[in-house]
């Protein structure tokens, strides 16, 4: 089952660059709590926060090759490896790759058509990677996504704006809206200075929500020689200039994809900075020390996703992306002493030897925004911070709040 199916809608409307259009409520089945929407000050709901980030995505080879048995798995055994990992991942979004990294496409597309329907859960987003546009295997692709639609939340186009620019994507809108109740959203890929030039149009289009940086081809297409331990810095350049159109347009960015693979793996009770750094001193390898500092820093940056490859980066990325339950608290008590003093829209307060005013009551807003995007923030904060939002002008809201309107 899609991530959106049956979840339940407020009635509302987010101004976009695209123009209006329906706002898909936070609440339902995969709300913090699970059901209705939770409600706080002026009346707001969960909803008017917005969808949930992509997150943590992780690549899922729906056919993989045996190099022990040098074959590729036939469909009764992906099947049962589906059967087995994908139905328990706890990555935020699957990601079913029909491009670069799949050798049988037709049997893939088989594969999904035959398990996609009993994956069954709402708490997971479901990506498909589908091929450049307008080639026989993207029309194959779209073959596929047309027959699982109620079960697709997002259409990754591969190679986006290379070839016919943004009218790729207007296009793949066009025959998007139709399907699933127009709740399919398509996250392009950033792979060539071609796509970069035209991002400003890319994002334009409603159902683009969030852009991913594809690094390697970009970094291919640009002659630029990226090292799998320094590649933020590499490309920091590109990815600011990504960053700053994503901005404008009030969309999201996902990040690169590590290609390290160690032999660590962080347990998921670790989830406070002083746990994991001990973790990676005392556990970790050099390649898992990589990607969580990579993660850290495009968190940082304010980036909405990551892309992995392997399940032991989930948790490693997952924590670097998410607000820790310190640090929530810490923003709540932050908000909750700036609401007593009266201080939220204008003046200053003490806390913890800090002086403290509207900017940093902002960023602290934004820790809590930010976890409840990565569906990490219970329903009392939940409610606390849209408790918050009942008390700021539209425009603050905007100010601390650049993932799109959201009022």
């Amino acid at each position: 089952m899609a991530m959106n199916a049956g979840r339940a809608l407020v009635p509302s409307v987010v101004d976009g660059p695209g123009g209006t259009e329906p706002l898909r409520g936070a609440g339902g089945a995969g709300a913090p709590g699970g059901g209705l929407p939770v409600r706080g000050a002026a009346g707001f709901t969960s909803a008017v926060l917005g969808d949930y980030w992509p997150g943590i995505q992780l690549y899922y080879p729906p056919v993989k090759y045996s190099p022990a048995q040098g074959v590729y798995e036939d469909l009764e055994a992906a099947a049962q490896r589906f059967r087995k990992h994908a139905r328990g991942c706890h990555a935020q979004t699957l990601l079913f790759d029909l491009e670069d990294g799949c050798r049988q496409k037709a049997l893939s597309r088989d594969l999904l058509r035959q398990e996609l329907p009993g994956l069954d859960r709402d708490d997971i987003a479901v990506a498909v990677r589908i091929n450049p546009f307008r080639t026989e295997e993207y029309e194959r692709d779209m073959a596929m996504v047309r027959d699982l639609a109620e079960h697709i939340d997002v259409v990754m186009l591969a190679k986006a704006g290379e070839a016919y620019g943004a009218a790729e994507i207007r296009d793949l809108s066009a025959v998007l809206t139709g399907l699933n109740g127009g709740h399919i959203t398509i996250q392009p890929i950033i792979e060539h200075p071609k796509s970069l030039k035209v991002a400003p149009d890319i994002m334009a289009y409603p159902t683009v929500k969030h852009v991913v940086f594809g690094i390697h081809d970009f970094s291919k297409a640009m002659g630029i020689q990226i090292t799998p331990q320094h590649w933020t810095e590499e490309l920091r350049f590109f990815l600011n200039q990504i960053l700053f159109e994503a901005r404008i347009a009030g969309k999201g960015v996902i990040g690169g994809v590590e290609v390290l693979i160690g032999e660590a793996s962080m347990p998921e009770t670790f989830q406070e900075p002083h746990d994991i750094r001990r973790w990676l001193d005392l556990h970790g390898d050099e390649e898992s020390r990589v990607v969580f500092r990579h993660a850290c820093e495009e968190a940082a940056l304010g980036l909405t996703g990551k892309q992995v490859i392997h399940p032991s980066h989930i948790h490693l990325c997952k924590v670097a992306y998410t607000p820790s339950p310190t640090a929530i608290k810490r923003s709540v008590a932050i908000l909750d002493a700036a609401v007593e003093a009266d201080a939220l829209l204008g003046g200053a307060i003490k806390f913890d030897g800090e002086m403290l005013d509207p900017p940093m009551f902002g960023k602290a807003l934004q820790v809590l925004l930010r976890a409840h995007a990565l569906r990490a923030l219970s329903d009392a904060d939940t409610a606390f911070a849209l408790k918050v939002l009942g008390l700021l002008p539209a425009q603050v809201i905007r100010e601390n709040w650049p993932y799109g309107v959201i009022l």
